[in-house]
């Protein structure tokens, strides 16, 4: 039987886990690359990996110190972009350094197992727990009431900044919670994913997505279901063939990707013809 794997507790959680990601991270990432912000998730991606070391170290849950730490990066990262407005790459580059030094310190100082370190970085179904889900359940719920009621704002300050102010938006306050929606983003996937690869689950669905040509809000739900798609199709071969599913989600959500343009562009040359 195809779901007969879904009978084990681990393949449970790392599902619910799983769907909550492919819904929230391509959300999160459509207005990441309206914003020309691709690389944001793996600039957030490595302080999350200091993190979960600083976590261990100081005794408390890891996600939790990859969380505070994570959203301390994306706070830094926003008030960096407003002090060098003309440079706003110069924000995730410093965060990015920041964050890989930290992680490679603080790694070193921590007796984490490898295997452990190993899950953070590429993913793993076996070691999500039922906190994981709880904690992962949380962070989605509050991204999507957010995006729910400050959509028109998100959407208006991503497009344009400029046209935002005029029309009475607080453009500070508005790219402040986008960057700690980010964050939280960062912190949702990294269990399934793993931090290495989270930020391609935000931008490949959506640049798939995207080949379609259709309006903004029919390009959110197409990425969403490209998503949802790579994270089952991931976590299935994840578990048959005994790999870190970080890798084969991601390359299924390429694969949808190439697929989508292929067809895009037969289709392009059929109506030519």
């Amino acid at each position: 039987m195809v779901l007969e794997f879904l009978q084990y507790d681990f393949m449970q959680r790392a599902f619910a886990a799983g769907l909550i990601t492919a819904v929230v991270c391509p959300l999160i990432g459509i207005f990441v690359v309206v914003r020309r912000q691709s690389l944001i998730g793996d600039g957030l991606g490595h302080i999350a990996f200091a993190g979960v070391a600083a976590g261990h170290m100081a005794g408390i849950y890891p996600i939790v110190g990859a969380l505070l730490l994570t959203l301390g990066g994306a706070v830094g990262i926003e008030l960096i972009r407003r002090r060098h407005s003309q440079y706003s790459d110069m924000g995730l580059a410093i965060i990015f350094y920041a964050g890989v030094a930290m992680a490679i310190i603080l790694s070193t100082m921590t007796k984490i197992p490898s295997s452990g370190l190993l899950s953070f970085l590429f993913g793993s179904i076996v070691t999500v727990t039922g906190n994981d889900v709880l904690l992962i359940a949380i962070s989605g719920s509050v991204i999507c009431i957010i995006l729910y009621f400050g959509y028109n704002q998100l959407l208006l300050a991503a497009f344009n900044e400029d046209i935002a102010k005029v029309s009475g938006i607080n453009t500070g306050m508005v790219s402040m919670v986008f960057s700690i929606l980010t964050a939280l983003v960062v912190v949702v996937g990294m269990t399934i994913v793993g931090i290495l690869l989270v930020s391609a689950l935000m931008i490949v669905p959506v640049a798939a997505a995207h080949l379609l040509h259709k309006g903004f809000k029919t390009t959110a739900v197409w990425a969403v279901c490209f998503s949802v798609l790579s994270v089952v199709t991931g976590l299935t071969s994840s578990f048959y063939l005994d790999v870190a599913p970080g890798g084969t989600i991601v390359m299924t959500a390429i694969a949808l990707y190439i697929v989508t343009g292929m067809i895009q562009a037969w289709q392009s040359r059929s109506v030519r013809q």
